[in-house]
């Protein structure tokens, strides 16, 4: 028999920010998670499985209305009537004290106990499965050596909801160590939480499938489900399938050989060709950051407008269904600046220079900066890159946009 286990679905997850930054996408890329479960349930079917496990985070919340349930209970009905069972425990993100809202699933869904550890036996299948969900977002000890022995002459599968002894930046939640899960004596641990594929050990298999859907520019690569197959009760093969429908890339590419922007439109062109095959028919989201020591840098940070659209065309000339969601500029200028005296360039670096050397001038700065992130509408930091930046690095920044503005413009006029 085979069996898959997901983790992390995060139904109708938000996407904070987006919406500023997609425009008429936004619709297509929020709705990817249900368009990841879809194919969670058609990859069960075609198989197909004995059973599905949801090791925690199904949901990325309270749901805002019913149809987040409604839509999650529709895809179980399929799975009810090819008879395949569900087998779901609640993680941080969908803690029993989190979900004000509840809806009847169909009969084959079944759920973990937030009471305490319990086993879920499919006698049928000889297959015996140890969890509990959590009760509250915050569970902080080690529900892990709670969990019941192993069901003799059963396959016994302990789900968990973990980050382990620490897996940095998720948070510390149900900790444990590997030892501890290897000394319960399961042949397989499910383990939710964790948003990048890991297999941390073979005997017995413990492993992380990641998240279903990546939903940010932190979530690359390919997210999916791991396939388990069985032979005469013990675990015989482990793949990972790739369910996404929307697979988010960072690409880094180096300009400092363009000697202009048709040949960093060529190189444009060629990485985002390569992200566009390996996403194998998908829709791409790229954060591009363009790096590099080049003549081309004051024309990079000062004419965003064209870069946007050379960045677009590059796009269109690779082919695929490519949306591109950022653009990092974090190249250096190649092109130096003149020292003679009583030069403009010269004097404006050196009067730039002397600003970023300036105690006072740079408080100044910083408290007019601080009160205009205050001005600014909810999201405005995120879709412009800058969430998350301290006040000293956001300053930095600025001034290194204002000087190369200002220096590719008085290049331009003299």
């Amino acid at each position: 028999m085979r069996f898959l286990h997901a983790a992390d679905i995060h139904l109708d997850s938000p996407l904070l920010g987006l919406a500023g930054r997609a425009g008429a996408r936004a619709d297509e890329l929020v709705g990817a998670t249900r368009r990841a479960l879809v194919r969670l349930v058609d990859a069960a079917l075609a198989e197909p499985v004995a059973f599905l496990i949801i090791a925690g985070d199904l949901y990325d919340g309270d749901w805002r209305d019913f149809m987040t349930g409604l839509f999650f209970a529709g895809q179980m009905a399929r799975l009810e009537r090819a008879n395949i069972p569900v087998i779901i425990l609640r993680g941080n993100h969908d803690a029993e004290s989190l979900m004000t809202k509840q809806l009847s699933l169909p009969g084959n869904v079944r759920v973990f106990s937030a009471r305490k550890a319990e086993t879920i036996r499919l006698d049928d299948l000889r297959v015996a499965l140890h969890g509990r969900s959590f009760p509250s977002r915050h569970v902080t000890e080690n529900i892990a050596l709670s969990y019941p022995p192993p069901v003799a002459g059963y396959l016994n599968i302990g789900v968990l909801h973990t980050a382990l002894e620490g897996r940095p930046p998720h948070a510390p939640y149900a900790p444990c160590s590997i030892a501890d899960l290897m000394g319960k004596g399961y042949d397989y641990w499910a383990l939710g939480h964790v948003h990048e594929r890991a297999v941390l050990a073979q005997d017995p298999w413990i492993i992380f499938p990641g998240n279903l859907q990546g939903r940010h520019a932190n979530e690359t690569g390919p997210k999916g489900a791991t396939l388990v197959s069985v032979e005469e009760g013990r675990i015989a093969k482990v793949e990972a399938l790739a369910l996404d429908q929307v697979r988010w890339a960072k690409l880094v590419v180096d300009a400092s050989d363009c000697a202009d922007e048709a040949a960093l439109g060529d190189r444009l062109a060629a990485a985002l060709t390569a992200a566009s095959t390996e996403a194998e028919g998908r829709t791409l989201a790229v954060r591009l950051c363009l790096v590099g020591r080049t003549g081309l840098h004051r024309w990079l940070k000062s004419d965003t407008e064209r870069l946007a659209a050379e960045v677009e065309l590059a796009a269109s000339r690779a082919g695929g269904d490519i949306w591109i969601e950022r653009i990092v500029i974090e190249t250096t200028d190649a092109v130096a600046v003149p020292a003679a005296a009583g030069d403009a360039l010269a004097e404006l670096a050196a009067a730039i220079a002397e600003l970023r050397d300036d105690p006072a001038a740079r408080g100044l700065l910083a408290d007019d900066l601080a009160a205009l992130r205050h001005r600014l509408p909810p999201g405005a930091l995120e879709a412009a890159g800058l969430a998350g930046e301290d006040e000293a690095a956001m300053l930095e920044a600025v001034l290194a946009d204002a000087e190369s503005l200002l220096l590719n413009r008085l290049a331009g006029e003299a």
